[in-house]
């Protein structure tokens, strides 16, 4: 099993865009509930690598950016800054608590729950 690529820093990022692009991709991972780990295995990097592109260290491949963008449920220009509004996740620790936990269910353990939901309301 060999390790995620590592993603090359290109030149010299720009602070701005880089800092744009870090700080848009945190935004849109805390609304999904994702951590860093999430992100970087599901995009194929390794964790200390997202990190860097979170802290607006480094600017993302085009690649990686796309993969960033498929991940996150936004789009490339979301993540450039383009019509981007960055919202505060939820600051509900019942809802994050229950996010976690229905991670950790089986596929047909989530479908049952589905069904619950609507008698609950």
């Amino acid at each position: 099993m060999t390790a995620p690529p590592t993603e090359s820093p290109q030149d010299t990022p720009s602070p701005d865009l880089a800092s744009t692009i870090g700080t848009n991709a945190r935004a849109a991972r805390q609304r999904l509930f994702l951590t860093q780990a999430d992100v970087a295995k599901r995009v194929g990097l390794a964790t200390a690598v997202y990190s860097r592109l979170e802290r607006g260290q480094m600017l993302p491949s085009v690649r990686t950016l796309y993969g960033l963008a498929t991940v996150l449920c936004t789009s490339s220009d979301a993540l450039l800054g383009h019509g981007f509004q960055a919202e505060s996740p939820p600051d509900s620790r019942a809802l994050r608590l229950l996010v976690q936990q229905v991670r950790k269910l089986e596929e047909r353990q989530v479908k049952a729950l589905l069904h619950l939901i609507p008698a609950m309301r």
